[in-house]
């Protein structure tokens, strides 16, 4: 039998490192990855910019349409964790596939509504569906299968793809929307999900052994310590949660956690809910995301729009400003991967919130018929602070739950998405009954605070001192 070192060595022969290949498939594989996100975030700039025409063609009240994205959110959020499952269980291409797929249908049917529980069943069963399939997690998935070093700059770019998504839809959804409306708007969207699916078909892998090679960054580790390697591949095929670059997760090991579920992708999402509900960070993390969505497609996402109408602001001008909040959260969220990989990421959670609680309890002053150099400021913090929370929160899931980490951010992420979805249906029954959003934002931003203080408050010690029982 040949020894493990040598079976090591065998499999890193035969592949290319990084320094006699070009390019590791890796980043063909990420950048492939950020174009389904960015296929599948069209119907994301979607809501805000739709509400308004939906409303003056039938007559449909704020509450019924934030009704739907409040359905779309929850099932975005619920599917997330049993999505990261069944990449596991039946590949990351065939899931992503099919979830886009799902958008496109949804968005293409809706051109045929003309009762309010029809937009329910496109924008809220079918779209939900598809998106939470593409998720966050999403993003996770793929740092963690595919790159044993550098995996917070990845999940940060890749999270970016859905702050392109908006950047490229928006301005055209927007225009559509007024000229010739927004059935062409919503058959924008369906084409731009189903434009990216012969590419995941043909070039997003499930796995680097898939192509024969290591995870990106794992090349090195193995030639120079190849003994090291070999007894993590032991202790991974004995069920320990290591992972390639880290040691293994004290306090959270669980014999079988990677493995035992793996043949039932619902069984294993709810497996690990279980187990990670145990651990007092879990609780934490989902807190503060759940706050994170609430502020960012709950409200701004949602709501911004038809708030800034509200003030006499033209609907294009407002997408502009929503599209420019896209470009600066793709640097943002970059740059929050990069220093994700550099400092506590905690830390980083508790800036990022408080300085959107900031944001949201200056806004209802920033409002008006006119786009004043003071909303350009607001427009700009906020969108380098909009999804940077993802890089940090999914670095703690990670090192905590190791093995389980995409999981568990699934899990955390559905959170983010039931707040979403409560703050959306909120804010709408709120400018229903007041005729205006300034309760929202107020309330918004004392949330974030909140959210600031539990992000500084995760125990540094979780991974020693907060024991997983097995399931």
């Amino acid at each position: 039998m040949t020894p493990p070192e040598k079976t090591v060595q065998a499999k890193t022969a035969g592949a290319p490192t990084g320094k006699g290949r070009r390019l590791h498939p890796a980043w063909i594989v990420a950048a492939v990855a950020f174009l389904a996100l960015v296929g599948a975030a069209g119907f994301r700039a979607a809501p805000g910019v739709l509400m308004v025409p939906l409303q003056e063609e039938f007559g449909w009240s704020t509450t019924v349409l934030s009704l739907a994205v409040s359905i779309n959110l929850v099932l975005f959020g619920l599917t997330a964790p049993f999505a990261a499952a069944l990449m596991e269980r039946f590949g990351i291409r065939k899931v992503t596939s099919l979830a886009l797929c799902l958008i496109g249908l949804g968005s293409a049917l809706t051109v045929f509504v003309n009762q309010s529980w029809q937009i329910l069943l496109t924008w809220g069963l079918l779209i939900g569906l598809g998106t939470g399939s593409m998720a966050l997690v999403f993003a996770a998935t793929i740092a963690n299968t595919w790159f044993a070093k550098s995996r917070g700059l990845v999940i940060g770019i890749l999270t970016a793809g859905s702050a392109a998504g908006q950047l490229v839809f928006l301005p055209f959804i927007a225009a559509l929307a007024q000229n010739p409306g927004w059935r062409g708007a919503s058959l924008l969207i369906a084409a731009g999900a189903l434009a990216v699916v012969p590419l995941v078909l043909r070039w997003l892998r499930n796995s680097p052994a898939d192509v024969g090679v290591l995870p990106y960054g794992a090349e090195e580790a193995v030639a120079r310590e190849p003994r090291a390697h070999a007894a993590d591949t032991q202790a991974a095929d004995a069920g320990s949660t290591t992972t390639p670059d880290r040691k293994p997760v004290a306090g959270v090991a669980s014999t079988g956690t990677a493995t035992k579920d793996s043949g039932n992708a619902a069984v294993r999402a709810l497996h690990v809910l279980k187990r990670a509900s145990k651990v007092r960070t879990f609780w934490a993390l989902a807190a503060g995301f759940a706050i994170c969505g609430a502020t960012t497609n709950g409200l701004i996402g949602t709501h911004f729009i038809p708030s800034a109408h509200d003030h006499g602001m033209p609907e294009t001008t407002a997408a502009g400003l929503l599209a420019v909040v896209g470009i600066f959260d793709i640097v943002g969220t970059i740059a929050s991967g990069w220093l994700t990989d550099r400092f506590n990421p905690k830390v980083l959670l508790a800036v990022y919130y408080q300085f959107r609680g900031i944001g949201l309890l200056v806004l209802p002053l920033l409002l008006g018929s006119t786009v004043e150099p003071s909303m350009i400021i607001f427009v700009v913090v906020y969108g380098l602070d909009w999804v940077a929370t993802v890089p940090p929160t999914a670095a703690i899931c990670r090192s905590v739950f190791g093995a389980d980490g995409s999981v568990v951010f699934g899990w955390v992420f559905a959170a983010h998405q039931l707040g979403a979805a409560v703050a959306a249906l909120l804010a709408g029954f709120i400018r229903d009954a007041t005729g205006h959003y300034n309760y929202a934002w107020l309330g918004a931003a004392a949330m974030c605070t909140v959210a600031a203080v539990i992000s500084a408050t995760i125990r540094k010690d979780a991974v020693k001192k907060e024991p997983v029982p097995v399931a």
